[in-house]
């Protein structure tokens, strides 16, 4: 591979001109010389558009227009992507300094890895990081297959996700609209049907939490979640079903007679059981 593979970065937006500058010199300012930035606005009617007018000439592509919600946006914005590694970028979260470098080391270095997680990290309104997790919890899709999510809110971070082009046409080359909250979600679900994820301990990205983000609403994430289990579980192949079936069953078992220990070992065996994080040279 180049050692410059072409990034292709995708900014969804609408109505964020608290944050939109901030993300998008978090993207430019890396100096990556093989960049294609593309920023897809929803017809904001807060100032965004003329923030973002300050850049388009360091833009890609860009595009202003209603739309039916963030994921309607990113299909915009990646219909038009031509680089071999993607990502996307929220307009309120922002990139670590030089990690666009960092995603063409990974790449360059590791050919048979498609798929990548750097460490989540989360920033407040001010900027101020309140919270980094270096411990990957989830490696496998038998973690979502089993619930495992339900237990801790533990799900993949999309702004510390990039991979391949190729793997994005494996998995459909598309966001799913029907998933309002857990599109997100549903493409790794697609992910983990063609390849591994991988993980890097160093930091990419980070998510901002502020008031009035639409993933607030947990209860409807994990609904959202549950369905896109339902749907790609049924694409599995026997083997895998009974496999999920048995585990089901055994902790159903196990745990109507079991105190709170037993639980702990047994989410311990599970782990060991369908692998460990694949960590990645950078």
């Amino acid at each position: 591979m180049n050692e410059y593979p072409k990034i292709s970065v995708v900014t969804p937006n609408y109505n964020q001109a608290t944050f939109i500058e901030q993300t998008i010199k978090s993207v430019l300012e890396q100096g990556y010389p093989n960049l294609e930035y593309i920023i897809v606005d929803g017809g904001s009617t807060d100032g965004s558009q003329v923030i973002i007018e300050k850049y388009k000439d360091q833009l890609s592509y860009y595009l202003s227009e209603s739309d039916s919600g963030m994921y309607d946006a990113i299909n915009k914005g990646f219909a038009q992507a031509t680089g071999d590694v993607m990502c996307w970028i929220n307009s309120d979260d922002v990139f670590a300094e030089k990690s666009l470098f960092t995603i063409a080391s990974i790449f360059s270095k590791n050919p048979n890895v498609n798929w990548v997680m750097w460490y989540p990290t989360i920033i407040n309104e001010q900027s101020e990081v309140t919270w980094q997790g270096q411990d990957a919890k989830v490696f496998s899709p038998y973690f979502f297959y089993l619930h495992n999510h339900q237990r801790g809110f533990s799900f993949i971070q999309q702004e510390s996700c990039v991979w391949r082009r190729s793997l994005w046409e494996k998995a459909g080359g598309t966001m799913d609209l029907s998933f309002s909250l857990a599109s997100d979600f549903d493409l790794w679900m697609r992910f983990f049907a063609h390849d591994s994820l991988y993980f890097s301990k160093s930091q990419f990205s980070a998510f901002r939490k502020r008031d009035g983000q639409q993933s607030e609403n947990t209860k409807k994430y994990i609904t959202q979640a549950n369905e896109s289990v339902a749907k790609n579980q049924k694409k599995l192949p026997l083997s895998k079903k009974m496999v999920i079936a048995m585990v089901k069953g055994y902790r159903k078992v196990l745990f109507l007679s079991s105190n709170k220990k037993n639980r702990n070992r047994f989410y311990q065996w599970q782990d060991r059981f369908f692998g460990t994080p694949r960590y990645v040279e950078e």
